[in-house]
């Protein structure tokens, strides 16, 4: 039997403003059903405030009369059985409603979802405590405790302030607990990739809070709006990010309620300890967090830890292959003429076509991925900070009119040993500076050309002269001796060193190794 459309929260989304087509999409509902209940709330002229109060199947009755009864002939549930038995050691929501569904007779069994959701009302309309009305591997509840414990600084004589991040899974109330130095962005996505790690797997839901870290707007109505960051997380991890609602921390009763039995738990216990090092602080705050899940429940038995293996772990979903990396934006960079995109001076080829493109840069710890409008173009392990001016060139990027050239680094050499050793040293060091011998090749053709201009002679002068003051000389660098007669200079102040005081001077052409001239 096919499950009834929503007509009550059609018509919430309605007010909302959203499309028929955005609520289709939405709810995975098609869009004729969402055109109908407009049509028929346009022709009862209701809206969404008229039946705020009354319960779904009210609505849909007020809607669809003929529809409700022919579709809703549903076995009655007795929840009052229902929730004694949660009482008993190892008996779930789910057990129970296979035993209903086997034995029901006066009309069509309830389905899973109804079932817990019809019982959460029972127990919210009669006022009972209920512990068991989580299904495992479903939710995870995340916050953090503020300002709880503190680090001291023994250099500058100040104590900082610790922050706790919590989260617990609230079938089996198991906890995780991790002290940061602060509550930015980072730190918030490294504690969720941290908690998924300490649980083994992951979670359907994450409920977190309305922090600006994670949540960027959380309207009454609307759509919310997540971080960025915090999306593609969520998107790495298949799980879906849902806020609780403003001011409703019952939404979030687990995590809220372990963030008080964590302060005795925890805090109390380490309040005599002085800590100057996070990561000694970090090491006991795991060691009391195992305590405090392996400890027994005083009014259910087990502990949090035996419940979590026994039900919880193997309901998780698994791990993804890598941990997600927390990834800043480059935004608006343009592709030059040699096909690369530059991040903090080293260059990163793409695709030969998006050159003068304007690209986007994802930049994790490890990788830089570029982006050309929604679709990533390339992507390169990143070079270390401390690396200066080099290049990742892909050889499936370079034009192909370029890879056919004649020059290659074979006879850029045998053409700079026919100038001189030190030309060669030169071409050496440009050629070295480099990942790819093809992103030498330019660089060392524009100083070879210089002989043509000035002389293979001094050119090789000039080359000796630089490689005295610059570890890998450029065309720069030659062109502005050559230019200023500085190589002439230099030859002819050496050999007047040399005349005048022969043992004074000894560093020639030999001392790089041969000959002045390499006819």
């Amino acid at each position: 039997m096919a499950d009834k459309i929503n007509v009550k929260l059609v018509l919430e989304l309605r007010q909302a403003n959203m499309s028929q087509r955005a609520i289709a999409a939405s709810r995975h509902i098609s869009t004729k059903s969402v055109a109908a209940v407009w049509k028929r709330a346009d022709a009862l002229g209701v809206s969404y405030a008229d039946v705020a109060d009354k319960s779904d199947d009210e609505v849909y009755l007020l809607f669809f009369p003929d529809k409700f009864r022919k579709e809703t002939v549903y076995a009655p549930v007795n929840y009052e059985y229902v929730h004694g038995e949660l009482k008993k050691t190892g008996v779930t929501l789910k057990l129970l409603w296979h035993e209903y569904k086997d034995s029901a007779k006066d009309g069509v069994p309830v389905g899973y979802t109804k079932f817990c959701d019809d019982y959460a009302k029972y127990v919210e309309q009669n006022n009972l405590t209920n512990h068991l009305t989580h299904k495992p591997g479903v939710v995870c509840e995340v916050d953090w405790s503020g300002k709880t414990m503190r680090l001291n600084d023994p250099e500058e004589g100040k104590t900082h302030p610790v922050y706790l991040f919590v989260a617990a899974l609230p079938y089996s109330q198991l906890a995780y607990v991790e002290p940061c130095l602060n509550m930015n962005e980072q730190t918030w996505i490294n504690c969720n990739i941290h908690m998924f790690e300490y649980f083994g797997g992951v979670t359907l839901r994450i409920v977190c809070d309305n922090l600006k870290t994670g949540v960027i707007t959380h309207p009454h109505e609307g759509d919310i709006v997540l971080n960025q960051c915090y999306e593609d997380f969520s998107n790495h991890y298949c799980t879906a990010i849902m806020p609780a609602g403003v001011k409703k921390p019952k939404q979030k009763a687990s995590v809220e309620g372990t963030v008080g039995k964590i302060a005795t738990a925890i805090i109390a216990r380490l309040r005599n300890n002085e800590y100057t090092s996070i990561h000694d602080l970090k090491t006991d705050v795991a060691a009391a967090l195992e305590d405090f899940n392996n400890k027994p429940f005083q009014k259910r038995e087990g502990s949090r830890r035996e419940v979590f293996e026994a039900n919880e772990r193997i309901t998780l979903r698994p791990l993804p292959a890598f941990p997600y990396e927390y990834a800043v934006w480059e935004y608006g960079r343009v592709i030059g003429a040699d096909f690369h995109v530059t991040y903090q001076t080293c260059k990163y080829s793409v695709p030969y076509r998006f050159v003068g493109k304007t690209v986007d840069l994802k930049i994790t710890d490890s990788m830089i991925e570029i982006y050309c409008g929604h679709e990533r173009i390339s992507s390169h392990k990143r070079f270390p900070s401390y690396v200066r001016n080099r290049y990742d060139t892909y050889p499936e990027d370079i034009p192909e009119r370029f890879q056919k050239t004649e020059w290659n680094e074979l006879t850029i050499r045998q053409w700079a040993a026919s100038i001189g050793k030190l030309t060669l040293a030169v071409i050496d060091r440009i050629f070295k500076s480099y990942r790819t011998s093809e992103q030498g090749i330019n660089p060392a053709m524009s100083v070879l050309k210089l002989s043509k201009k000035y002389s293979s002679e001094r050119l090789e002068t000039a080359c000796e002269l630089a490689l005295e003051h610059v570890s890998v000389p450029r065309y720069s660098h030659l062109r502005a001796i050559l230019a200023a007669g500085q190589d002439m200079e230099y030859k002819e102040s050496k050999k007047q060193e040399n005349e005048s005081s022969p043992a004074g001077f000894v560093r020639g052409a030999a001392y790089y190794g041969g000959d002045d001239h390499a006819e």
